[in-house]
């Protein structure tokens, strides 16, 4: 091991000692050059990169499933009438639609617990990919507890994953 990893391991052992800590959570950020998690209590923020492996991808969100299968991911899309089921066949779950200038304006919810709708929201984050990187906002109900089980499975089932910064609740923030 070189000087740099050994000051990296060392940070995160740090960082890692720190989570056991009594204050509540306000933000847990967490992943690897080419993709960055950011969680806190009602969302996860997720940054793909570029070249994230699509293997990446799909781990991130089987392990998010894991931990809290009431996770959604709200999509909204602009497409033709007969197209709205199509996504329906995905899995994805109809809210809302209204008829708008090029179509249909479609909100959908995708709901982690089905299988299905993750596997065709992985393939549309690869599209999306190949035009720049992507930003994905996922709901979830996730408490301190779930935060810290989330960042171990995708520390023990991704290479390189690591713990980048912890943010704590002020008092005040504690007390509204």
């Amino acid at each position: 091991m070189n000087e740099v990893e050994a000051m990296r391991t060392q940070k995160t052992q740090d960082m890692e000692a720190k989570i056991s800590s009594s204050q509540s959570l306000s933000s847990f950020e967490m992943g690897r050059n080419d993709v960055n998690i950011v969680c806190t209590y009602g969302k996860i923020a997720v940054w793909f990169g570029r070249k994230v492996p699509d293997y990446i991808i799909a781990q991130v969100l089987i392990e998010i499933s894991k931990i809290d299968q009431s996770a959604v991911h709200e999509f909204e899309t602009i497409c033709n009438f007969d197209d709205i089921t199509e996504y329906e066949s995905k899995g994805y779950i109809l809210v809302s639609y209204g008829k708008t200038a090029g179509g249909y304006r479609v909100n959908y919810s995708i709901p982690f617990s089905n299988k299905k709708a993750l596997f065709h929201m992985s393939k549309f984050v690869l599209e999306e990919l190949k035009k720049g990187d992507v930003r994905q906002d996922f709901y979830w109900n996730g408490s301190d507890c779930d935060i810290q089980r989330l960042y171990q499975e995708l520390k023990n089932n991704i290479d390189n994953w690591e713990l980048k910064c912890i943010n704590y609740k002020t008092e005040s923030q504690t007390n509204r």
